[in-house]
C-alpha cells in the first residue's frame, strides 16, 4: 500500500488503483467529479503538493507521500477560502459539475502566483470544460479572487 495525505489526513492506497477510483468509489468522496476519464476534461483535478493533476490519470504508486487535496479539503488552502468568496459573489457556476474541477486548477495558479494576469488566469483553465456558464462568470471569479488576494497583500 502507498501512503500519502488526503486533505491534510493519513491515507493509503494500491499501487495499481487509479486516484480518481479510490477517492469515488473506495472512500466515497464524490465531490471529485468525473467525465472524461482520459484527462481532457477537468472535471476530476486535484492538487498534489499543491499542483493541479488530473485524478484519472495518476495510479497510487505516482502519489507516495504526497498531499493531496480535494475540493472538499480548498478550505484549508488560502487561496481556495478567497476564491469561494469570489466565485460566490460573481455566480462563477451554473450546474456545478465543473466546479471542482475549475476551483482545484485556479487554487493551483493562485497559490504559486497571488497576482495573476488575465492570460495565466485563461491558461491555468485550458484544461477545464465547462458547458454550461460560457466561462465569462468563471473569469470573473477568477479575476476577482485575484483583486481580493491583492488588496490582503496591502
Amino acid at each position: 500500500m502507498i501512503q500519502f495525505k488526503l486533505n491534510g489526513v493519513p491515507a493509503q492506497i494500491a499501487a495499481d488503483a487509479m486516484l480518481v477510483t479510490y477517492l469515488r468509489e473506495d472512500i466515497g468522496a464524490t465531490a471529485t467529479k468525473i467525465g472524461c476519464d482520459i484527462g481532457r476534461c477537468g472535471a476530476c483535478t486535484v492538487l498534489r503538493d499543491g499542483a493541479p493533476i488530473n485524478a484519472c490519470l495518476v495510479m497510487g504508486w505516482q502519489i507516495e507521500h504526497a498531499e493531496i487535496t480535494t475540493i472538499t479539503g480548498l478550505e484549508t488552502q488560502p487561496a481556495g477560502r478567497v476564491l469561494i468568496k469570489a466565485m460566490e459573489i460573481e455566480n462563477g457556476f451554473q450546474c456545478g459539475y465543473c466546479a471542482p474541477g475549475v476551483m482545484m486548477s485556479l487554487t493551483g495558479l493562485l497559490s504559486v502566483e497571488s497576482l495573476p494576469d488575465d492570460a495565466m488566469i485563461e491558461e491555468a483553465l485550458e484544461g477545464n470544460i465547462c458547458r454550461c456558464t460560457g466561462y465569462h462568470s468563471i473569469l470573473r471569479g477568477a479575476r476577482l479572487a485575484r483583486d481580493m488576494m491583492k488588496d490582503t497583500r496591502r
